[in-house]
């Protein structure tokens, strides 16, 4: 209970001091960004970070294309790599994926998808619809990769640093590599929150640097919706 990573912490406790500490920084006009990772839509998180977008308490995300192709996914077909994620996980439809990454491409653009209308609701049209800058470094192994994603991984880098810059909270929800890089371009007077299932994702965060970093042990499905909720309490 005494470390910096524990899963016995109380975690109603700690959420609600991470949502006050969001609210103040968003009340002094500071700077919050968020690197999430795919497991933010496999684990039916994606509405709730969607709407933390709509609150206003995100103003850059960092991620991969994965994150980005689920989500459109979800938002086109309601799956999550072609598993409903409203049944439970109970149907699959593996066409989905293939099928979200296409339309994508096929329009030009995820803006282009919003702008049409076939995309209504999710975190990519909230980031669209709001203005909220994003950007999105590509992998060798990524599929597809959609438009949006930056296969040059210096300009990648580039541009992670231009939305970091100014940051006063990063907030990384299950994503090790994406988490790792970005906490690697930080100040140590960043306050970072660092939320995984895996303990040794925030372990590996702090032997790489970035000491400041408070790791909470919790699925991210379970951490974002209660997020939420102590937000709206807030007002």
């Amino acid at each position: 209970m005494n470390g910096e990573v524990s899963p016995e912490r109380p975690a109603t406790s700690i959420i609600r001091r991470i949502a006050k500490e969001l609210k103040e920084t968003k009340a002094r006009g500071g700077k919050i960004v968020v690197v999430a990772g795919p497991a933010v839509i496999h684990t039916g998180a994606a509405p709730h970070l969607a709407r933390m977008a709509e609150l206003g308490y995100v103003d850059a995300l960092l991620s991969g294309n994965a994150l980005a192709v689920h989500d459109i996914e979800y938002a086109l077909y309601g799956t999550s790599l072609g598993v409903e994620l409203e049944e439970g996980g109970s149907k699959k439809e593996p066409r989905n994926h293939i099928s979200a990454i296409n339309e994508v491409i096929k329009a030009g653009s995820m803006k282009a998808l919003v702008d049409a209308g076939r995309v209504k609701s999710g975190i990519f049209y909230q980031l669209t619809v709001r203005g909220i800058p994003y950007a999105l470094a590509g992998s060798i192994r990524d599929d597809g990769p959609i438009p949006e994603v930056i296969k040059d991984s210096g300009k990648a880098q580039v541009r992670y640093r231009e939305l970091v810059k100014d940051a006063d909270f990063v907030l990384m929800l299950a994503s090790t590599l994406h988490s790792i890089a970005v906490g690697n371009m930080l100040p140590s007077t960043v306050k970072v929150v660092c939320v995984d299932i895996n303990p040794a994702v925030v372990t590996k965060l702090s032997d790489r640097g970035t000491s400041q970093a408070v790791g909470i042990v919790s699925d991210v499905g379970a951490f974002v919706p209660l997020l939420i909720v102590e937000l709206e309490k807030l007002g």
